[in-house]
């Protein structure tokens, strides 16, 4: 089975809310679909952070590198795009893109041999997993109409993150938190993430550990990206004052940028995320690290329904991998895969176990978000 073409949807006119300085617009592209068709009539397909012309340009770079290929090898194709692109700098738009192929790669063995990848990449230690609703923080007066609906719909885990969070004063931080926790009970999961990858973060260690030591008076089970992403001797410090559980990883990618802050001790929790890090087959070997290191894996999954299956797959390979991230209120989480996704009486997701990522995306939907014709891709999603 080879590699004939490969096809870019970006997402636009409902991209949500990032929390971000220079906040997204519904137009803005920060999503694209991408689908590997093979010669033997089959579809992969994959999920990258990033817009979509940066990964058309990406593919054409790419392409004398993947036609052709054998469609059936992901890890080694993705090695191959890999070792071939390095001057053009890891990580970026090249590497998000290559993580989309290699999802895409996954899907096609999965559907190839008639089973799930989560079976490929080592076994199934679950049938499902836990979500955490992924939530932008508000003004503390409206935490509670923000978190309330979310909690109907069965979640019992939550993070939230952004917002005016770390950008006013103390005292603000300590109300959004403590809104929270009075929303959600003492009996489902809070996490807290201070979005310090964002432009200009203003904050510093010392802000970070009085954090911390607030955040555990709310029982606060993760604080995340507490400092700027590349401050790794402070996350090392942080780690080792902090009284709750340290997490980030989400702005790295390839397997070589995780090794020192897994080796080191920077994090007790690593979050690659699968379409940016390289995709599955990089993502599984930083989660085999980070087990090594004693450092939890439990991955990020700010993007699509595609993205959100990939995570699922994994987590059912990797043994302590307990935690999925779920942002609420996307369509291009909840419209995109076909049937949506739903929670059972636990507050769980069952991880699928049809063939490849073990979901199909929604022909109408991609048509709507990917602004394309119904009929230049109904036969992609087998409509």
């Amino acid at each position: 089975m080879r590699i004939r073409e490969i096809l870019a949807f970006g997402l636009r006119g409902r991209t949500p809310e990032g929390g971000w300085s220079a906040e997204l617009k519904p137009e803005d592209c920060v999503h694209t679909l991408i689908a590997v068709r093979t010669d033997s009539g089959l579809t992969g397909w994959g999920s990258v952070f990033t817009n979509d012309e940066l990964v058309r340009a990406a593919l054409a770079q790419l392409r004398p590198l993947y036609e052709g290929e054998n469609a059936l090898e992901p890890e080694r194709v993705s090695e191959k795009l890999h070792q071939n692109t390095f001057w053009l700098g890891r990580g970026g738009s090249i590497t998000h893109t290559i993580s989309g192929i290699d999802i895409a790669l996954w899907d096609l063995l999965g559907k190839s041999c008639g089973q799930p990848v989560g079976r490929l990449l080592g076994g199934r230690y679950r049938d499902r997993v836990r979500p955490y609703a992924s939530l932008l923080m508000r003004e503390p007066q409206q935490m509670e109409e923000e978190l309330a609906p979310v909690k109907a719909q069965g979640f019992r885990a939550f993070k939230i993150g952004w917002g005016p969070f770390g950008r006013r004063n103390n005292q603000t931080d300590e109300a959004i938190v403590h809104a929270a926790r009075e929303a959600v009970g003492d009996d489902c999961l809070l996490m807290v993430d201070a979005g310090a990858s964002d432009a200009f973060w203003p904050q510093n260690y010392k802000w970070a550990v009085r954090t911390a030591e607030m955040l555990a008076d709310y029982d606060v089970y993760w604080f995340e990206e507490a400092l700027q992403p590349d401050a790794l001797d402070e996350y090392i410090q942080l780690r080792h004052a902090s009284p709750v559980p340290i997490s980030g990883g989400e702005v790295l990618t390839r397997r070589q940028s995780f090794q020192p802050w897994l080796q080191q001790g920077a994090f007790d929790i690593v979050q690659p995320d699968v379409t940016k890090c390289g995709g599955l087959s990089e993502e599984r070997r930083i989660a085999w690290m980070a087990r090594d290191n004693g450092v939890r894996f439990i991955p990020h999954g700010w993007n699509t329904a595609v993205g959100l299956a990939a995570d699922l797959q994994l987590a059912s390979a990797i043994a302590d991998t307990d935690l999925v991230e779920y942002l609420t209120g996307s369509p291009f989480i909840d419209e995109i895969a076909a049937g949506g996704w739903k929670l059972d009486a636990d507050g769980m997701l069952e991880i699928p176990d049809k063939p490849g990522l073990g979901m199909k995306i929604d022909a109408a939907a991609l048509a709507e978000h990917g602004r394309v014709k119904f009929e230049e891709v109904k036969e992609l999603c087998g409509d």
